[in-house]
C-alpha cells in the first residue's frame, strides 16, 4: 500500500528485492543508483557484515516524475539472503507496492532458489498478500555463468506465472528493465 502525502502531494511506493544469498540484489540496486542522474535519485544506505553485503536493507528514493499532479518515489529495498534472517526478510516485505524475486542462474543454487521464492511467498501471505494479484518480477540474474539454468524453469518449480528478465547485474545487463517493469506494474495497478 503506497503512501500518499496530500499535504506535500507524494506517492511513495516500497519495491523490495528479494531472492537468496549472494543472488545479486545489492548489485541491482548498485546499479541502478550508479545509473540515475543525481536529481532523480537519493542516497544509497547499505548495512554490510562479515557474512553478507546487506544484513537488513538498501534503501534509496527514485523520483520517477508525477501522476494527477502528485510526484511519485519509489523506495528500493534488499532483503538479507540468508535463512536465519528470515524475521528480517518478512519485515521487509510489510507494506511492499511489488517484488524482484532475483534468482541465481548457477544451477547450483535451484534449490536455495525455489525455497527462497516459497518463503516470499508465504511471508507475503501472513500480510495478506495475494501473490497471484501482486506485481512480483523474476529476474534470472547472472546469465553469464557456466550451464546457467533454463529461463522458465523456476516458474514451473513454483507454479507461477510472473513475468522474467534475463540479466547479468555486475554488467547493468537487464537491471533497468527489471525496474522499469516492476515499476509500470505498480503504477498501472494503482489508482488514486
Amino acid at each position: 500500500m503506497p503512501y500518499i502525502s496530500y499535504d506535500k502531494k507524494e506517492i511513495s511506493f516500497k519495491i523490495v528485492y528479494y531472492g537468496p544469498g549472494m543472488s545479486g540484489k545489492t548489485t541491482n540496486l548498485m546499479q541502478i543508483h550508479r545509473s540515475l542522474a543525481e536529481n532523480l535519485r537519493g542516497e544509497m544506505v547499505s548495512l554490510d557484515t562479515e557474512e553478507e553485503r546487506t544484513l537488513f536493507f538498501d534503501f534509496f528514493p527514485l523520483d520517477l516524475g508525477r501522476i494527477s499532479g502528485y510526484a511519485v518515489k519509489f523506495n528500493l529495498y534488499t532483503i538479507p539472503g540468508q535463512v536465519y534472517y528470515e524475521a528480517s526478510r518478512k519485515l521487509m516485505l510489510e507494506g511492499a507496492d511489488g517484488v524482484v524475486f532475483v534468482a541465481d542462474s548457477n544451477p547450483h543454487r535451484f534449490d536455495r532458489n525455489v525455497s527462497a521464492y516459497e518463503m516470499m511467498i508465504d511471508n507475503l501471505a501472513s500480510y495478506s498478500v495475494d501473490p497471484r494479484a501482486f506485481p512480483i518480477v523474476l529476474q534470472y540474474n547472472k546469465r553469464d555463468c557456466q550451464g546457467a539454468i533454463e529461463k522458465g524453469s523456476l516458474e514451473q518449480a513454483i507454479s507461477m506465472d510472473v513475468p522474467s528478465i534475463n540479466a547479468v547485474a555486475t554488467e547493468g545487463k537487464g537491471v533497468m528493465e527489471t525496474i522499469r517493469t516492476i515499476s509500470k506494474m505498480i503504477i498501472e495497478g494503482f489508482e488514486i
